[in-house]
């Protein structure tokens, strides 16, 4: 039997840092070759652990990272005192403060937003968004007087320009135009800005299935989230085919085994009920560990003695049941893999999405904060 980590306890996740590097290795042989990487860290890492991904990431020679809010950033900093930090999502002006004091950078969400950083007084550094299809924040196209005042504060220093792709991850050809006219309205908003006359800084536009679907966009940046981590965000097919290295696997600990006789069923709701005698494992993971109570009822399977078994009635807060019946010498103690490898078996985060009704992105973010991170 498996020795569990004193530290582990009952669930947690393991963290391959060689694999992390690995793929960063990957995404820049797909990149042009004066492209940088901006890795997207927010949301504690994708549920990977702020801290260790950070810095190793650092070690691997990346400078510029992004997260999504302004304590994001400000927990960054921490694990990386010399290198450039974007916050993606809205900071208000009464925090801007924080931006200025942490070395921030801002992504200015529309122009109202950049008179009010400027009204601060501080000297901000900021990535213009222009808003070429996504609708989510940034300046249309159209509203180029909009997109040029923000170029005019005299307290924002503009260091890049943006924008976001809706549908990178799509190979209809519908969505295909619609991405490859989102990088024309760009491009042809970045011309006009240095026509007149202004910096735009670095460009930026591809997130990770920008970079699977899109590699030849010519941008200083790539934003890779999700690939860093050896996943997509669903089973889908894509132009670069790379072979990538999942950094995570999630475990927990059989807490009981029994048999239930005919007729007897299980969990909440009474949702399974059995045809014939079943072995019955209770492991130590549920929902209130970031495993999606929407997988029940449907194909989810855990690897137990390196044999995928399923997953039987409702997933409950704490536990889920395993249907261990044609595994001999299964007992408390042993370990159930959720999400990676074991023997011969292997269960891809994709497939616990996919099983789930959600993406991976979801997933992994979702993992609770009560899971140990085990980095190897």
């Amino acid at each position: 039997m498996d020795k569990v980590p004193l530290e582990c306890g009952r669930a947690w996740v393991e963290i391959d840092l060689d694999a992390l590097s690995y793929n960063i290795k990957k995404i820049r042989s797909i990149i042009p070759e004066k492209c940088e990487i901006m890795a997207i860290v927010k949301a504690n890492a994708y549920g990977h652990g702020v801290e260790r991904v950070s810095v190793r990431l650092v070690e691997d020679g990346i400078k510029t990272f992004a997260v999504a809010t302004v304590n994001e950033g400000i927990q960054l900093r921490r694990y990386v005192p010399d290198g450039e930090i974007l916050v993606l999502g809205y900071t208000q002006p009464q925090d801007a403060w924080c931006l200025h004091d942490y070395k921030l950078a801002q992504l200015i969400v529309d122009g109202a937003h950049a008179k009010a950083l400027n009204n601060t007084g501080l000297k901000i550094h900021v990535h213009v968004a222009i808003d070429t299809g996504m609708h989510r924040l940034g300046i249309e196209p159209g509203n180029f007087e909009e997109i040029e005042s923000v170029y005019n504060h005299k307290n924002l220093i503009v260091d890049a320009t943006a924008t976001h792709l809706s549908s990178p991850d799509s190979l209809d050809e519908d969505d295909m135009i619609f991405t490859n006219e989102q990088m024309k309205k760009f491009y042809d908003v970045v011309q006009k800005l240095k026509d007149k006359g202004y910096d735009v800084g670095k460009l930026h536009a591809q997130s990770s299935y920008g970079i699977y679907n899109y590699p030849k966009i010519e941008c200083d940046y790539v934003r890779p989230g999700i690939t860093m981590f050896g996943v997509k965000s669903q089973n889908d097919d894509t132009i670069v085919k790379t072979e990538l290295r999942p950094v995570l696997s999630l475990k927990a600990v059989i807490a009981q085994v029994r048999w239930i006789e005919a007729g007897e069923s299980v969990s909440y709701g009474r949702l399974f009920t059995a045809k014939t005698p079943v072995k019955l494992a209770t492991v130590c993971i549920g929902y209130a560990d970031g495993l999606p109570r929407q997988m029940t009822g449907k194909t989810g399977q855990c690897i137990v003695k390196g044999k995928k078994v399923p997953i039987l009635g409702r997933i409950c807060m704490d536990m889920i049941m395993l249907d261990v019946t044609d595994i001999e010498d299964v007992e408390a103690g042993d370990i159930a893999t959720i999400i990676g490898k074991e023997g011969n078996e292997i269960i891809h985060c994709e497939d616990v999405a996919e099983a789930s009704g959600t993406i991976t992105n979801d997933l992994l973010s979702g993992l609770s904060r009560r899971l140990p991170r085990i980095y190897k």
